[in-house]
């Protein structure tokens, strides 16, 4: 394989911080062939991470590994918001499926680095997150798992309300044209569980 090319950049964000509905990304990652360096991946200049507060929808979902998450499976890994705390971010997510309704927060810390966090995943595997282009209505996120040397990862569009902007789709997707990922299948779950039966 020939030295990898650089990702085009989003270009300036336009500073337009609004509230929406709910937000849940399917947070099931992959990637094989096409892995870029952390280096490669471009960030939002300027990025505030309070302005990515609240609840997305998960628009677009992408892997290099292809099949990555059954259609078919039960249990389903979403993304419900996302939060700020001094410089931390924490991604709130739900497990749901038949039976099975479980929040967990994962936290990541700043790297030192604009737009960039990394954290730990159960089992104390390594998660490295990147907030690739936003203008705080729309958001490209690129997150990449490490697991026992194994490397995984997932770009993702979100947008505070459905179809989301056109114009952040094109975007995303020469991303995945670039990179040459595989489609992934996107659950917008109300990921709220039940209060627990007496």
């Amino acid at each position: 394989m020939g030295a990898a090319r650089p990702l085009p950049a989003l270009g300036p964000a336009v500073m337009v911080p609004q509230r929406g509905p709910l937000l849940l990304l399917a947070l099931s990652l992959g990637l094989a062939c096409a892995q870029q360096t952390l280096e490669e991946v471009p960030v939002q200049p300027g990025f505030n991470a309070q302005k990515v507060e609240g609840r997305w929808l998960t628009i677009q979902l992408a892997s290099s590994r292809a099949h990555l998450v059954s259609p078919a499976d039960p249990l389903r890994l979403g993304l419900r918001s996302i939060w700020t705390r001094d410089e931390d971010v924490t991604f709130v997510l739900f497990w749901t499926g038949e039976g099975v309704c479980q929040g967990v927060n994962v936290t990541v810390h700043p790297t030192g680095l604009q737009g960039q966090f990394q954290g730990s995943w159960e089992g104390g595997n390594s998660m490295h997150v990147c907030f690739v282009g936003t203008d705080y209505s729309n958001l490209v996120l690129y997150v990449r798992l490490e697991d026992a040397g194994e490397v995984t990862s997932l770009w993702a569009l979100l947008a505070r309300t459905t179809p989301g902007d056109p114009t952040w789709l094109g975007k995303y997707l020469e991303y995945v044209r670039e990179l040459r990922l595989h489609k992934a299948p996107v659950f917008n779950l109300d990921a709220r569980c039940p209060p627990a039966e007496a």
